[in-house]
C-alpha cells in the first residue's frame, strides 16, 4: 500500500506491520498498546514530564470516576460532552443513587479538590499535570491513536492570581509545546478556535495542528484559558494580601496519543515507520554480517560497538538473530530505526563501520573509534532534517484563497471579517472545518471570503483527519 495513494489504509497498514497497536480489543476504540508502540509512547510521557517539572509543575493524579453532581456544576462544560460521556450507573447490582462519569478529560474532577488546596495568595500559582487515560464516546470510525474511545492523554491544569498571570502561563506552555515537538520533529499552527469551536466553558482556545500528508489536518492538543468561569462554580477563591477573597484564573493544557499517530502519519514511507531519534526505541540497530569462518571475530567487533553505544547514553540493539541480513533491514525498516549500523568482515578488514540512515537511506562510513561521535552526529542531521523536510511539507501545504470554488484538499488561508454567520457559511458551503485565526498576529489586508467586506483578519481552514 502507497502512501500517496491511499494515506488511511497505508496508515492502519503500517501501524499492523510495526506491531504498534492491536485493535483486536472486544471493546471497539479501545486498542491494546503493544509494547514497541508503548515504548515510543513512554519516550514521549518522558519528555512531558522533563518539560513539566522542568517548570515546577507537580504531578498528581485524580480517580477515574466524576460524580455526576460535581460534572454538572458547569453547565457549558456538560453541553460540551453530553454525547461523548461514558455512565456508569450500577455497582454490581445496585443503583447507584448518584450517577458517575467515566473521566473526559480532568476539569470536573480536579476543581472541586482545588478549591479546598487554595486558600491564600501564597498558594499560587497552583501548576499540577498528570498522565492519564481519558474516556470518549467516539462515534466516527476510529483510528488507531487518532479516533479512539480511550485516549491516552497529558493534561495541565494551573491556578492564578488573576488574568495576567494565566497569560503567561499560557506563553509558558508554548514554549513546553515547541521543546516536545522539536524532538518529535513535528510542525504545527496554533490557531485561536472560533466561539463556537473552543473547549466548552473556556475563555479562549489555541489549538495546535499539524499537516498530515492527505492534506487534511489533525489536532495534537489545546491550550485553554479559562479566566474565573471554572473558579466560580467551583468556588475556587484566595484571600489577597489585603485580606479580600478572589476567584482565581485557569489554564489548561492538553495533548493526546494522537502525537504517536502524527509521527506516523507525519514521517513514515511506503516502507515503514521513520522514527524521530529522540522517540524512537532504538535509535540504532547493529547487523553483523556474520561468515561462518569468521563468526565470533564478527560478533565480538558487533558487541564491543554495542557497548560503545550503551555506555554513551545511546539507545541501541544488536540484532543477532539466525537470519539472513537482508531480512533484517525489512523488518527494521518497518519499525524506522533511525539507524542501522552494517558489520561484516570487509569492515573489519577495512578498520571502518558502514551505517544507513532509516530517513534518506544514505550510507556511508566511519572507523569504529569513532564511533560514538559519529552516531550522535548522524542521529543529530536526522532529526534536524526530519523536522525541516515536514516543515517545508507543511508549508507547502498552506494555499491562500479568494473563492469557495475548487477548494484544494489543503489548508487554507482567507479573509474573514469575523462574523459568525459568515463562519458558519463558509463551512456550510466548502464543507471545511475553520481552524482559527493566528495566536501571533499576521499582517493581511483583503476582503471576508464570504460577505466581501474589508478586514485585516485572515483564518485558516482545512477538513481535519
Amino acid at each position: 500500500m502507497k502512501k500517496d495513494e491511499d494515506f488511511g489504509e497505508w496508515y492502519n497498514d503500517i501501524v499492523e506491520r510495526a506491531n504498534l497497536s492491536d485493535k483486536r480489543y472486544p471493546i471497539k476504540g479501545m486498542n491494546v498498546w503493544t509494547p514497541y508502540g508503548w515504548r515510543i509512547m513512554r519516550q514521549i510521557d518522558q519528555f512531558i514530564r522533563e518539560e513539566l517539572d522542568a517548570t515546577d509543575h507537580d504531578e498528581v493524579c485524580f480517580p477515574l470516576l466524576i460524580p455526576e453532581t460535581e460534572f454538572q456544576k458547569e453547565k457549558d462544560h456538560i453541553k460540551g460532552f453530553d454525547a461523548e460521556v461514558f455512565w456508569v450507573t450500577h455497582a454490581g447490582l445496585n443503583e447507584l443513587d448518584v450517577r458517575m462519569v467515566m473521566r473526559p478529560t480532568s476539569e470536573t474532577a480536579m476543581y472541586p479538590m482545588f478549591a479546598l488546596w487554595v486558600r491564600s495568595h501564597t498558594d499560587l500559582p497552583l501548576k499540577t499535570y498528570q498522565l492519564v487515560n481519558t474516556f470518549r464516546y467516539e462515534t466516527k470510525m476510529t483510528r488507531p491513536f487518532i479516533r479512539v474511545r480511550e485516549i491516552h492523554f497529558f493534561e495541565s491544569h494551573t491556578c492564578h492570581v488573576d488574568y495576567d498571570d494565566a497569560e503567561r502561563q499560557v506563553d509558558e506552555d508554548f514554549s513546553i509545546l515547541e521543546n516536545l515537538m522539536d524532538r518529535l520533529c513535528l510542525p504545527y499552527l496554533l490557531l485561536k478556535r472560533t466561539d463556537w469551536d473552543k473547549f466548552p466553558g473556556a475563555y479562549y482556545t489555541v489549538g495546535i495542528d499539524t499537516y498530515m500528508p492527505n492534506g487534511r489536518t489533525l489536532q495534537l492538543g489545546s491550550i485553554h484559558h479559562y479566566r474565573d468561569n471554572f473558579s466560580k462554580p467551583y468556588e475556587i477563591r484566595y484571600e489577597n494580601a489585603e485580606g479580600e477573597w478572589e476567584y482565581v484564573h485557569q489554564t489548561t493544557y492538553g495533548m493526546s496519543e494522537r502525537l504517536v499517530g502524527a509521527v506516523v502519519g507525519v514521517h513514515g514511507d511506503d516502507k515503514g515507520l521513520v522514527l524521530p531519534p529522540d522517540v524512537a526505541p532504538f535509535q540504532v540497530v547493529i547487523v553483523p554480517i556474520l561468515k561462518k569462518e569468521h563468526y565470533d571475530e564478527i560478533n565480538k567487533a558487533a558487541a564491543d560497538l554495542l557497548s560503545q553505544l550503551k555506555k554513551a547514553g545511546i539507545r541501541a540493539h544488536l540484532d543477532d538473530r539466525d537470519d539472513r541480513p537482508g531480512s533484517k533491514f525489512f523488518d527494521w525498516e518497518i519499525k524506522g530505526v533511525s539507524l542501522r549500523l552494517e558489520l561484516g568482515l570487509h569492515d573489519i578488514q577495512n578498520d571502518v563501520v558502514t551505517y544507513a540512515r532509516r530517513d534518506t537511506g544514505d550510507k556511508g562510513s566511519f572507523p569504529p573509534t569513532e564511533t560514538v561521535t559519529s552516531v550522535t552526529s548522524i542521529l543529530a542531521s536526522i532529526k534536524a532534517d526530519m523536522r525541516a523536510r515536514a516543515t517545508e511539507s507543511m508549508n507547502s501545504g498552506i494555499v491562500i484563497i479568494d473563492s469557495m470554488e475548487n477548494i484544494p484538499e489543503s489548508i487554507v488561508k482567507f479573509g474573514w471579517c469575523g462574523d459568525e454567520a459568515c463562519g458558519h457559511a463558509l463551512e456550510e458551503r466548502t464543507e471545511l472545518n475553520i481552524l482559527g485565526t493566528p495566536r501571533n498576529d499576521e499582517t493581511f489586508q483583503g476582503r471576508c471570503l464570504v460577505c466581501s467586506r474589508e478586514t485585516s483578519t485572515v483564518a485558516y481552514a482545512a477538513r481535519t483527519m
